[in-house]
C-alpha cells in the first residue's frame, strides 16, 4: 500500500506525537492552577487510549488488531480530530507556525495514503 510507504508511517507516527504535544499544551492552557495540572496529562492520555482502543479489524497500517472494533469512516473521523486537534491545541498556545507545518504535513501524509483512506471508507 502506497500509505505504508516507511516515509510516511514514520511521518504519521510523528504526527501522531506531535498531536499528543499539542494536546498536552492545550490542557496546559486552560485557566486555574489546579485545571492545568490535570488537564495537561489527561487530554493526551484520553487521546492515546482512543487512538489505540478504537480501531478497524485487520486495518493493514497498524497491527491488525481492533480491541474495540469501529467502522472506517470512524476510525477516519477519530484520526483527523486527533491529529488535527494537536495542530489546534499549538494554535491556541500561540505556536503559529508549528500548528500551520504539522497541519500541512497532516494534509501531506494522507495525501500519500489515499488507498488507506479508501479502504477506510469501504470498511
Amino acid at each position: 500500500m502506497l500509505g505504508n510507504a516507511g516515509w510516511n508511517l514514520t511521518l504519521r507516527f510523528f504526527l501522531e506525537l506531535a498531536a499528543l504535544l499539542g494536546l498536552g499544551i492545550a490542557g496546559w492552557g486552560l485557566s486555574g492552577e489546579v485545571w492545568r495540572w490535570v488537564a495537561a496529562p489527561a487530554v493526551p492520555l484520553v487521546a492515546a487510549t482512543l487512538w489505540g482502543t478504537f480501531a478497524v479489524p485487520n486495518d493493514p497500517s497498524r497491527s491488525g488488531r481492533a480491541p474495540v472494533p469501529i467502522p472506517g469512516a470512524v476510525r477516519l473521523v477519530l484520526e483527523l480530530v486527533i491529529l488535527f486537534g494537536g495542530a489546534v491545541g499549538f494554535h491556541a498556545a500561540g505556536y503559529k507556525t508549528t500548528a500551520t507545518v504539522v497541519a500541512l504535513l497532516i494534509v501531506v501524509s494522507y495525501a500519500f495514503s489515499l488507498d488507506r483512506l479508501g479502504w477506510l471508507l469501504k470498511q
